[in-house]
């Protein structure tokens, strides 16, 4: 298992573009892409569960019933959410896209991101879709991946190499997400691509498992998105006996997963809208893992947590609060947290009371751009970890006039 380069198009049969076809008022941005794999491919998808959710997520998920793929448009500056003809313009998408590259629509996965409750046009659409059919390459990803960003600041890509049945396979993907991230499925939006042979079913295993602990698992802003989704195309070019149950061969798969997920989790947090660090807590000593999951989310989410982080102050009474009222079951008097970064280490709580420490020697640590929250809760064996960001001034700018 080892990190490769390029993105969503690492594996093989893939290639994908991004263009600026007008949508987005700056011409500099990319809002148009395009992921196509040269064969038929296994698809999964997972969707936010906000009961207000953008048009593309039901049209992707009436066609994905067959479990089948072979493309995904997306467009950037949109969401598509909240609009009376928001069916039928992300249908229009999925056609559009399907008449240039020579498919049927029902085999293209559509998505938007963007402001809500304006009206998408679709010709922007139809006058870019030509030209970035055109611009598909094997070499697209990094295009494709700024054509989804909306106040991302930088790319999202990531990829791996793995082994199955002795043959080489890999899988990446491309995300994007910055605010309005705190998922109750997945996040935002992650196009992922492996040239494995996996089965439908399988593949939507793998995935919905996958993204309890990975994207489930990252927190912004305590905002859950209408138009969260990610998908992931398995097109089997690499020539791997088919998954179709559980064993070896499907373990080897989900860590090859995982590791390109948590990778885009840990991007996507470090890239939080005005953050300036990337927060990662880790629960260890939980009586299980669904208590270990409340408590690290719980103090990711604190905003109070995340304010004393962006001033690196240590203030980890902020912790313990957050942990107290998270609803994990947990032993108060037992807890114990440390900071941690590229600095060192230090021990700031004990038992559930403060210990001495250095005050310069914890602002060193804690003015680095990673930040690793340990929680140790010495009821047991179980653990978790979340990711989120610091909570800056930045961020009410950055929201206070997002729409205009």
């Amino acid at each position: 298992m080892k990190l490769i380069s390029g993105g969503v198009c690492a594996a093989k049969g893939f290639q994908a573009a991004g263009i600026h076809c007008g949508i987005r008022h700056n011409r500099s941005k990319k809002d148009l892409a395009l992921i196509v794999s040269e064969k038929p491919a296994s698809a999964a998808a997972v969707y936010t569960t906000n009961l207000v959710k953008g048009a593309p997520l039901a049209v992707t998920k009436a066609h994905l019933a067959n479990g089948r793929a072979q493309a995904v448009v997306c467009n950037s500056g949109n969401a598509n959410t909240c609009n009376a003809d928001g069916p039928a313009i992300a249908e229009g998408m999925a056609e559009l896209a399907a008449q240039a590259l020579g498919l049927k629509a029902e085999d293209v996965i559509v998505a938007s991101t963007g402001v809500i409750g304006q009206s998408l046009s679709l010709e922007p659409i139809r006058e870019g879709i030509g030209p970035l059919a055109a611009a598909l390459s094997t070499d697209g990803s990094a295009d494709a991946c700024e054509a989804i960003m909306t106040t991302d600041t930088r790319r999202k890509e990531a990829a791996v190499e793995f082994e199955l049945g002795g043959k080489t396979c890999r899988l990446g993907g491309i995300a994007k997400g910055s605010g309005m991230i705190h998922p109750n499925m997945a996040t935002m939006l992650v196009f992922l691509t492996t040239d494995a042979a996996i089965s439908p079913a399988m593949l939507q295993k793998a995935l919905s498992g996958d993204v309890q602990n990975s994207f489930n698992m990252i927190s912004i802003d305590g905002d859950t998105s209408t138009n969260d989704m990610v998908t992931v195309l398995a097109n089997g070019l690499a020539g791997n006996p088919e998954i179709t149950e559980e064993g070896e061969d499907f373990a080897v798969f989900m860590k090859a997963l995982n590791t390109v997920t948590v990778h885009l989790c840990r991007c996507i947090a470090g890239d939080g809208e005005g953050a300036t660090k990337l927060l990662e807590c880790s629960v260890t000593g939980a009586r299980d893992e669904k208590n270990a999951k409340i408590a690290a989310k719980s103090v990711i989410c604190s905003s109070l947590t995340k304010a004393a982080m962006f001033g690196a102050d240590a203030n980890w009474g902020r912790v313990l609060c957050a942990l107290g009222y998270s609803g994990a079951e947990l032993d108060v008097d037992k807890v114990g947290v440390r900071f941690k970064s590229a600095a060192g280490e230090i021990e700031v709580c004990r038992d559930g009371a403060g210990v001495p420490f250095s005050e310069e020697k914890v602002k060193e640590i804690l003015l680095q751009s990673e930040i690793e929250i340990l929680v140790s809760l010495g009821d047991g064996m179980a653990s978790a970890t979340a990711w989120g960001c610091d909570l800056t001034y930045d961020y009410v700018k950055i929201n206070g006039d997002y729409r205009t």
